[in-house]
């Protein structure tokens, strides 16, 4: 199916998307901040990058942003997933270079609908 590199530093969300992720066939690698999803993501080239927004040290609009920029990353799809719901919230988001915006609570249908979407 494909590779996901997960940001996320809350310990029950990683463990929710993950599982989701699996479960639907999907390879998961995890993040618990910015600066090592971009790390990860140059070393391990995922498929699509699914990223929380408020996370120390670097938000995901940031995170986001600087993928983009790089050459080993700016074709990979990024997710934003966050409990930010505001329309403002996902506007800003896509401008940062997200291919997608989901909000939490979302079903594992969302999740996975979502993830097969920007995979192409």
């Amino acid at each position: 199916m494909g590779t996901v590199l997960i940001v996320e530093d809350t310990p029950s969300e990683m463990e929710l998307m993950s599982y989701y992720l699996r479960e639907g066939g999907y390879v998961v690698i995890s993040a618990g901040t910015g600066k090592e999803a971009i790390n990860k993501a140059i070393a391990q080239k995922p498929d699509v990058i699914l990223t929380d927004v408020v996370m120390p040290g670097m938000s995901g609009f940031e995170l986001c942003r600087s993928l983009k920029k790089h050459p080993a990353t700016e074709n990979v799809p990024i997710v934003i997933c966050t409990s930010k719901n505001l329309e403002i919230d996902r506007l800003w988001g896509m401008k940062q270079g997200a291919d997608a915006y989901i909000t939490k609570p979302f079903t594992r249908e969302q999740l996975i609908r979502v993830v097969k979407s920007v995979a192409g």
